[in-house]
């Protein structure tokens, strides 16, 4: 895809395009709020899925076409999500409706990565990301001059674009799923489930269940991971502290609950854990390819079958939960696969990142 050229793209204030207030909820908590036979989606404090939560038979408060947000969460920047469907609101979830043009879901895809990208890192749970900050960010967009000389946004350069993308990262994701040179797609239905505890696998460590806010930061040597999904788990630099040693690099961390349930990561460094973050100690010196394809699993047994803050890993980790891996022909993990897959996953996402470096 060729390069944009922002050189002639305007400056619009959200207040303008948005009314942004907080979306409506019902006051039940979690466990009387969904259902699982539900229909109607609601969007919580998250940045996965879109961000629903869950499912419920109580009616929609909220019509299609609003873009939500969290002003709590740890990372709400990657909580910008447009609504295709009407929906259920939660508390400290926003909404952004729609002032004169109605918005459709490309020219809202287009605007949230826009939005993204200028607020990435800016906000913490220190820092909250509230409406009013929204309402009087300044973003830039492609814009066409009008006839008394102002400008509007470029509402068909924002659709024709992001149908492009679209168009492009469905054509990535066919390739992701292909394992070979010869584009084989994958066959999962011969694999099996394994427990993390197997022989072949993990003993699994409770962490050093510390509390970030609590820690120096001296002279920080030490990585801290907590609940989240970017960086490697990773929110801090620590100091070292005397008498606790840290986990070695090359170890596995596991987020139980919370936003971020079933995040799973590599850690790069010597580090330790939050509360509610176990980590994972390969009983054999695993590759990286293949922790690398084993967190990735973790990750999506967690995110298909838990709930976060309703029935998260924290009861189940070192009893009943389990999560599928290629097998050979004497039903043992196969580890080859493994390797040479995500070697695959890899070369593709270099390449892909090499040509995304081309889009501003």
């Amino acid at each position: 895809m060729k390069k944009i050229d922002t050189s002639k793209w305007k400056e619009f204030l959200i207040g303008d395009l948005f009314d942004i207030h907080p979306t409506k909820s019902y006051k039940k908590i979690n466990i009387e709020l969904f259902e699982e036979d539900g229909t109607n989606p609601v969007i919580v404090n998250t940045g996965f899925n879109n961000g629903v939560g869950g499912y419920a038979n109580l009616d929609c408060t909220e019509k299609a076409g609003t873009i939500t947000f969290t002003d709590t969460a740890a990372k709400s920047t990657d909580s910008f999500f447009y609504q295709e469907k009407d929906f259920i609101g939660y508390p400290h979830v926003q909404g952004m409706y729609a002032k004169t043009h109605e918005w459709t879901r490309n020219e809202g895809l287009f605007l949230n990565s826009v939005i993204k990208s200028i607020l990435n890192g800016r906000y913490d749970f220190i820092r909250k990301m509230t409406r009013a900050e929204m309402l009087k960010l300044k973003v830039k967009l492609p814009a066409v001059i009008q006839t008394d000389g102002s400008y509007i946004p470029d509402w068909a350069y924002m659709g024709t674009y992001m149908s492009e993308i679209t168009r492009d990262s469905k054509a990535n994701l066919e390739t992701l799923w292909q394992a070979d040179g010869e584009k084989h797609a994958v066959n999962i239905t011969k694999w099996k489930k394994f427990h993390l505890y197997d022989n072949s696998l993990f003993d699994i460590d409770m962490g050093t269940k510390l509390d970030r806010v609590k820690m120096t930061h001296v002279n920080p040597d030490v990585n801290f991971v907590g609940r989240a999904n970017t960086n490697n788990g990773i929110t801090a630099r620590v100091d070292r502290i005397d008498g606790l040693e840290p986990y070695s690099a090359g170890n596995m961390t596991l987020s139980l609950g919370g936003e971020y349930l079933g995040s799973c990561f590599v850690q790069p460094n010597k580090f330790y854990t939050s509360q509610n973050v176990v980590v994972l100690i390969p009983k054999w010196e695993m590759s990286l390819e293949i922790k690398q394809f084993i967190a990735t699993m973790i990750f999506r047994e967690s995110r298909s079958y838990y709930k976060a803050f309703i029935d998260e890993l924290n009861r189940h980790i070192k009893t009943d939960f389990s999560f599928y891996l290629p097998v050979d022909d004497a039903g043992k993990p196969d580890w080859v696969y493994m390797e040479e897959y995500m070697r695959s996953v890899m070369k593709n996402a270099e390449i892909d990142l090499t040509s995304m470096l081309t889009i501003i």
